[in-house]
C-alpha cells in the first residue's frame, strides 16, 4: 500500500515509518498540518495516518475535513493523546474511519490499516461500476471517461447506471421503460430515444471507441467489445 502519515513527533514518525516499511508498504510523511494537506490532496493514498494536534497552523481533523468535503473517501486512521469519547466522537464525526489512542503498539495501528483497507475494498466493489475506461462512482454521483469528468442530469445518470450494471447484454425498450422511467406500460414517446441520444453524446461522441451500441429491434447495448 502507498500510505501518507502526518505526523509532528519524530519520534512516533521514526517509528511508525519503520514499521510499515517493514510490513512491505511505502510510506510518505509530513510533519505539520501544511505538507501534510498539500500531500493528502494532491497525492493518490490507499490510507493515511494523520495525527490530531500539527504545527503549520493546519490540525488533522482539518485536513479530514477538507479531504471529505472534496469526495475523497481515501480511509483515515487518526492518532490523538486526546482520549476522551468526546474527542473519539469529534475525529470520527469528522471524517475519520477509525480512531487510535497514543499511545500504541505497533501491530495495533497495522491490524486497524488492513481492517481500513479492507472495508474500503468492499466499499468500492459495491458503489463503483465500470466498463474499459468509462467509470461511474455511484455515491459521488461522478462519471468519467479516459480521467475525463463528464456532467449527466439525473435521468440520464440512472440510465447510464442500468445499461452499466447489463454491461455487454442486450437491454429492451421496456427494460428501460420500468426500470429507468417506472412505466409499466408504453406510453408512446420518445423518451428513450432523446435521453440515448443525449447520453451517446456525451459518453462516446469525444472518444474514439463508441460504447453505446443500438441493436436493431431489439434494444441497446453498452459493450467495450468490438
Amino acid at each position: 500500500m502507498k500510505l501518507l502519515l502526518v505526523e509532528d513527533n519524530e519520534r512516533v514518525a521514526r517509528f511508525v515509518c519503520k514499521g510499515l516499511v517493514e510490513a512491505g508498504h511505502t510510506v510518505h510523511h509530513a510533519d505539520n498540518g501544511r505538507d501534510g494537506m498539500y500531500h493528502a490532496v494532491s497525492e493518490p493514498y490507499d490510507a493515511i495516518v494523520m495525527d490530531r494536534m500539527l504545527p503549520g497552523g493546519i490540525d488533522g481533523l482539518a485536513i479530514v475535513e477538507t479531504l471529505r468535503q472534496g469526495g475523497n473517501r481515501v480511509p483515515i486512521l487518526v492518532l490523538s493523546a486526546l482520549d476522551g469519547v468526546d474527542d473519539r466522537i469529534l475525529g470520527l464525526k469528522r471524517g475519520g474511519d477509525d480512531y487510535l489512542v497514543k499511545p500504541f503498539a505497533f501491530g495495533e495501528l497495522l491490524a486497524r490499516l488492513d481492517a481500513l483497507m479492507r472495508r474500503s475494498q468492499v466499499q468500492a466493489a459495491d458503489t463503483t461500476l465500470a466498463l474499459g475506461d468509462l467509470s461511474v462512482d455511484l455515491l459521488a454521483h461522478k462519471v468519467t471517461r479516459a480521467g475525463t469528468a463528464i456532467a449527466l442530469q439525473p435521468r440520464e445518470f440512472k440510465l447510464l447506471e442500468y445499461l452499466l450494471r447489463h454491461a455487454n447484454q442486450v437491454v429492451t425498450r421496456t427494460m428501460l421503460l420500468e426500470n429507468v422511467w417506472d412505466y409499466h406500460f408504453d406510453p408512446q414517446t420518445n423518451v428513450i430515444d432523446v435521453h440515448i441520444s443525449k447520453l451517446r453524446q456525451k459518453i462516446d461522441a469525444p472518444f474514439a471507441t463508441p460504447l453505446l451500441k443500438t441493436v436493431r429491434n431489439a434494444g441497446y447495448m453498452l459493450t467495450d467489445r468490438q
